[in-house]
């Protein structure tokens, strides 16, 4: 018997808390979370909504975006308790009619997003989701580091970089303009 698997929410960068309303956690167990979709006009999402549909993962827990995700070693207890998160949610946010029926609709997630991860643990998959004629289609995609481990085009020529700070730190300002008007009367 082959161990479970199931897809866990992957952060390499801060940059799902920017393109997601709501980002998930890293390290949660995620589905595709097509359902959030079906009955919703497509043609008319736009910013945040549509970088959820064409890319999203859904974290089970906090019902967060994800754009990435890796095939991860789970447990029967964990799977079971993605389930319950899940199914909590279907309850609360999406009014499933009873617990019973919400614990279905969460397990066929759950068992669908196990079928996505017959690959080796640790492999990074990211999805596309488009939509053709009222249909709603998802492609999957993993994704693999280059050789040598490192990107040699851009490897420390990067343009900017994200750093997260704690809010109550100052917020850090640069007079540009004052800058170059010092240096033009400065000999």
């Amino acid at each position: 018997m082959s161990p479970l698997k199931l897809p866990r929410t992957l952060r390499l960068d801060p940059s799902d808390s920017f393109v997601f309303a709501d980002a998930a956690e890293p390290g949660e167990w995620a589905v595709t979370g097509s359902f959030l979709f079906w009955d919703r006009d497509l043609s008319n999402l736009t910013g945040k909504d549509r970088v959820a549909f064409r890319s999203g993962f859904l974290g089970v827990r906090s019902f967060g975006f994800s754009t990435l995700v890796v095939v991860s070693e789970a447990s029967e207890a964990e799977r079971d308790e993605a389930v319950a998160d899940l199914a909590h949610h279907l309850r609360e946010r999406l009014g499933a009619p009873d617990q019973a029926a919400a614990l279905a609709a969460a397990r066929e997630e759950i068992d669908f997003a196990a079928s996505l991860c017959d690959l080796p643990v640790g492999t990074v998959v990211a999805m596309h989701r488009t939509e053709t004629d009222g249909a709603i289609a998802e492609a999957f995609r993993t994704l693999h580091q280059k050789p040598g481990g490192e990107d040699r085009l851009h490897a420390g020529a990067r343009a900017f970089r994200f750093v997260e700070t704690d809010e109550d730190e100052p917020e850090e300002r640069a007079d540009l303009v004052g800058l170059a008007r010092r240096d033009r009367t400065e000999p």
